[in-house]
């Protein structure tokens, strides 16, 4: 039986990409207020306002392509059971060809009901318009889980930490929770992984290796060195 690999990334992945990372040093995203385009509060205020913001943001997320870390996650599936939980919204591993890939705040290009949240669409293009509608009649909005919304796959997200024989993490600051206390369940015998160029700060525990490097490069090393074992 394969060895599970569980890898959390964050913006610092995609970031490699060309993919703008959501929060600056002032608390701005591409000259947003964060809130104003990423919480209910702001959908009500201004819906067409957060529709233009995630609009642009598929626009340029259509222009970039997969780095050597997304690659490199993929390779592992040649010899290990991977499952990736990402706190990006971009389709970055899929597109490198990861095949387990969980999304803990949303997807980018798929797009949802106002009304019934099971209701989850594909989104061909780039652009939710005012009055695009679901079936039950009620306007579309990104499929992104905003400040303030329950993340509804933290639960799986644990069990998979909690089954993993290697666990790493990948360009996350891991200050945002309830994603950042994945690490806390991954059990004390398993070889912990943190690759990021600006170290988060990480409790210190056992077996914990810290690569103090860009995504891209710390990801080819730790591939070729798990890939030979």
């Amino acid at each position: 039986m394969k060895q599970k690999i569980v890898v959390l990334t964050g913006a610092g992945i995609s970031a490699e990409s060309g993919i703008a990372t959501f929060r600056d040093s002032n608390g701005l995203w591409e000259g947003h207020d964060v809130m104003s385009v990423a919480s209910p509060e702001g959908w009500k205020r201004n819906p067409e306002l957060v529709l233009d913001f995630y609009n642009q943001r598929r626009k340029q997320a259509k222009t970039v392509e997969p780095n050597a870390a997304h690659y490199g996650l993929a390779k592992l599936e040649e010899k290990y059971n991977v499952v990736i939980v990402t706190q990006n919204v971009d389709n970055l591993h899929e597109r490198a060809g990861s095949t387990k890939v969980m999304h803990l705040h949303g997807e980018l290009f798929k797009s949802r009901s106002t009304v019934d949240p099971s209701l989850v669409y594909e989104m061909d293009g780039w652009e939710i318009k005012l009055g695009d509608t679901c079936e039950k009649g009620s306007q579309l909005r990104p499929d992104i889980v905003w400040f303030g919304e329950a993340v509804p796959l933290i639960e799986k997200a644990v069990i998979q930490a909690l089954s993993a024989d290697i666990f790493m993490v990948i360009g996350t600051s891991l200050v945002v929770y309830p994603a950042a206390g994945l690490i806390d369940y991954v059990p004390i015998e398993v070889p912990k992984y943190v690759i990021d160029l600006n170290m988060p700060y990480v409790a210190p525990r056992p077996n914990l290796h810290l690569i103090e490097a860009k995504a891209s490069e710390g990801v080819t090393k730790l591939v070729e060195e798990l890939m030979s074992k």
